[in-house]
């Protein structure tokens, strides 16, 4: 699975791309149909000012997930449980 970063008028530090890798290669084993996640990371102006969009390509459907935090880890962390029970549901329906 091929996991695709993209920092909208920032530069991602290496220890953000690491825990993003981590935390989303996890997604692999859920379901072996993702064959890619498009991550985006921005910075808005408001209080909980991380947004993080993850959009997974699965077969036959794409997942899209959307979380703003404080912090770009907390943010990933919630996106990838979204995802998961996303991933399941959609299991749960075939």
């Amino acid at each position: 699975m091929e996991i695709n970063v993209q920092s909208v008028k920032f530069d991602a530090d290496a220890k953000l791309l690491e825990f993003i890798e981590k935390k989303l290669s996890r997604i692999e084993k859920f379901n072996a149909g993702i064959n890619a996640l498009d991550v985006t990371l921005t910075l808005l102006p408001d209080n909980a000012n991380k947004c993080v969009k993850i959009r997974a390509h699965a077969t036959g459907k794409d997942l899209f997930v959307e979380k703003n935090a404080n912090t770009f880890e907390d943010a990933v962390t919630v996106c990838a449980d979204v995802l998961k029970e996303q991933i399941s549901r959609l299991k749960d329906r075939d």
